[in-house]
């Protein structure tokens, strides 16, 4: 944007259009906006040339392959991806992309999905633009930074009771006094599991018998990239050793024997047919760090949870209810 500043004897017309400073000295204002107006033309259709002839499209397509590919959790990422190209957005020209088209695509997708996914999926976007610009050259600016992110639902706080666990255990048929031979009775032991170890579901359905250890057991890939060890309670224990009589501790076997697939489809029908509503899998991770967090300081925690960052373990993970907090002034 030009200014115009009095100077003796004229005009001086000062233009910066992406990093690119230029600027002249003119008899009147007149001039010195029309100069000004002229080169911010010409300064812009520099900075253009230097994006290629190519969709937003091409861009997502190539951060799919190369980048997406390559994490963790790459199916879940190359979904959203796809979606996104479904949009208009995807075949906005590069050279033109900017943050009016980004908050366009951001309002759509605000009237199909909550502001939660959208921040996800924006999260995907500005991190594909910005290898982009960093290592392709195929941006001069990332348009996705000056994009005002969706209001985001709060964080959950949903624990089970003693009761629907004790209800959900009795629904996927599983005992604490017999081996769990059936797939479902199994999805109970891995969610008693997940309760006194915090573990994620892709965590327990992949733990390996040569990763179990007497107190211990090793995860040598998580969803955050890092491998960590994680301690077992006499109860975890216990749970390993009825797994254990079942098909012996055989190497590379998976512990549980049953898919991520199969453990959410089979807890999902478990808590339908037990009426409880609003608990995931996954809500016993909250519980677990919560338990846990009678015995070990939050370092202690975040250590055996994985979470590199606080905030994330204490707003999202730690939750726990006003009785919890006044039983430790007793």
């Amino acid at each position: 944007m030009a200014t115009f500043r009095k100077r003796s004897g004229g005009w001086r017309a000062e233009l910066c259009i992406k990093g690119n400073r230029t600027s002249a000295t003119f008899t009147t204002k007149r001039e010195a906006q029309a100069w000004a107006a002229e080169e911010e033309t010409r300064l812009r259709e520099d900075s253009a040339g230097k994006v290629p002839k190519k969709a937003f499209r091409d861009l997502l397509d190539r951060y799919s392959r190369e980048v997406s590919s390559q994490k963790r959790g790459a199916r879940r990422e190359q979904k959203m991806i796809n979606v996104i190209l479904r949009d208009p957005v995807a075949e906005v020209s590069l050279r033109t992309l900017g943050p009016p088209d980004i908050a366009e695509w951001r309002d759509r997708r605000l009237k199909q999905v909550s502001g939660s996914t959208v921040a996800r999926e924006m999260t995907i976007l500005r991190h594909a633009c910005s290898i982009a610009r960093r290592e392709w050259g195929w941006m001069r600016v990332n348009p996705v930074d000056d994009v005002r992110r969706p209001v985001t639902a709060a964080a959950r706080t949903r624990r089970p009771t003693d009761e629907e666990t004790e209800k959900l255990l009795d629904t996927l048929g599983y005992s604490r006094e017999a081996p769990p031979k059936t797939a479902s009775s199994r999805v109970g032991a891995a969610y008693l599991f997940a309760i006194e170890t915090a573990m994620r579901a892709g965590e327990i359905c992949s733990l390996e018998w040569q990763h179990v250890n007497e107190r211990h057991v090793h995860l040598p890939l998580t969803k955050n990239g890092y491998a960590r060890d994680v301690p077992l309670s006499a109860e975890a224990r216990r749970i390993i050793e009825q797994l254990r009589s079942l098909t012996g501790d055989d190497g590379e076997a998976t512990v549980f024997n049953v898919s991520t697939a199969s453990l959410d489809a089979l807890f999902r029908k478990a808590r339908a047919r037990a009426q409880i509503e609003d608990l995931h899998f996954h809500d016993t991770r909250r519980e677990a760090l919560t338990r846990l967090s009678k015995i070990f300081d939050v370092m202690e925690l975040a250590r055996i949870s994985g979470h590199r960052e606080l905030r994330i373990l204490q707003n999202v993970y730690y939750a726990p209810t006003v009785n919890d907090l006044a039983a430790k002034l007793d």
